[in-house]
């Protein structure tokens, strides 16, 4: 977990597992309507927990597992090499399930992101849906009946990724506020410049899962959560943000990112933004997009060739590139900074 963008030669073994083609097709706006009731299908969902030293938490979050509304679940883990309790812990809850199906593997050890996407393109692991979860954080009941209430809408051959806001608490599981509210909506446009939503909230399908395995073969990336929705939304899928809370993100001192709604948060992503790390992460994304580029639609395609040109160019032409292509974040704070940025060429 040492490392915020990685490269996935080991994680390559087990990507080159699956075989599969992926068809993308032209797709046409679905509107999700709320079911009436919270009780969902009983597909089946894949937990993908990649752990790393998180003994102090992690029965916490096993524990939310339990206490779903939506019980067809199986968990897969990926521990990252601890030498604290992590296995230990893991290995007792294995002990208590009954009728669940739990699976502990060794990570690549090459950062958090490559150990989660060890799990992604795991050939072995084969649900209906998967959802990312961290170690450190706790679920909402009804996180998974949820999102499985808005990707049953969507059809199967269709890349379908859900993402939530977040309960923001403290390291004693006690609400400390919640995580900036997204207002726009999901585009490849706004996917360029943020990421809509934490790994720690997201759920995917099955077209998903094999279009994140099947172009992350030797791309090097940021995070595994901005990739999905770079890609998903790249391809013309449907990524879901819930302004209702689903998760605990618990907020301490190990975090490996942490949350940007302090005044802490917003310095240090000011202080990163000036330092470079904005540009060496739209560097990174733009290199990853294009090595898969084939897979984009044709208008994301011409956006992540103008993007590129953007950054590239004059200021006068920067400016209208970007206005161009229409690129956004998604809160006020976030769209002066994406402004500062453009001009002291700092995306």
């Amino acid at each position: 977990m040492q490392s915020s963008a990685v490269n996935l030669p080991k994680v390559g073994t087990q990507l080159r597992e699956i075989n599969t083609k992926i068809h993308i097709q032209p797709v046409k706006s679905v509107q999700w309507v709320a079911p009436s009731s919270l009780k969902t299908t009983q597909k089946k969902v894949a937990i993908l927990l990649a752990t790393f030293q998180g003994q102090r938490y992690l029965e916490e979050q096993l524990n939310s597992y339990l206490e779903q509304s939506h019980q067809n679940w199986e968990l897969w883990v990926s521990d990252d090499g601890s030498n604290d309790q992590t296995v230990t812990v893991l290995n007792d809850f294995k002990s208590k399930l009954s009728n669940k199906q739990m699976s502990i593997h060794h990570g690549p050890q090459e950062g958090f992101a490559a150990n989660f996407l060890s799990l992604t393109c795991h050939a072995d692991i084969q649900a209906d849906y998967y959802a990312y979860s961290d170690q450190d954080d706790v679920w909402e009941k009804e996180k998974l009946a949820k999102a499985i209430g808005w990707l049953d809408s969507i059809p199967e051959d269709i890349p379908a990724l859900y993402t939530s806001r977040t309960l923001l608490v403290d390291a004693n599981n006690q609400p400390i506020g919640r995580s900036a509210l997204f207002r726009k909506s999901a585009s490849f446009s706004n996917a360029l410049v943020q990421t809509i939503g934490g790994a720690n909230t997201m759920v995917f399908n099955n077209a998903a899962r094999k279009l994140i395995a099947k172009v992350s073969l030797t791309v090097d990336i940021v995070s595994h959560d901005w990739w999905a929705y770079l890609i998903v939304e790249g391809v013309g899928g449907k990524v879901f943000y819930d302004s209702s809370p689903q998760v605990r993100y618990r907020q301490h001192k190990n975090n490996l990112v942490g949350t940007n709604v302090t005044l802490r948060g917003k310095l240090r992503r000011l202080r990163m933004l000036w330092n470079g790390d904005f540009i060496h992460r739209n560097e990174l994304n733009i290199r990853a997009l294009e090595s898969v580029e084939k897979v984009l639609t044709p208008e994301n395609r011409q956006l992540l060739h103008m993007f590129k040109e953007a950054r590239q160019s004059s200021f006068i032409k920067r400016l209208i590139l970007l206005k161009k292509i229409g690129i956004y974040r998604q809160t006020f704070l976030g769209n002066l900074g994406l402004i500062v940025a453009t001009l002291f060429r700092k995306i």
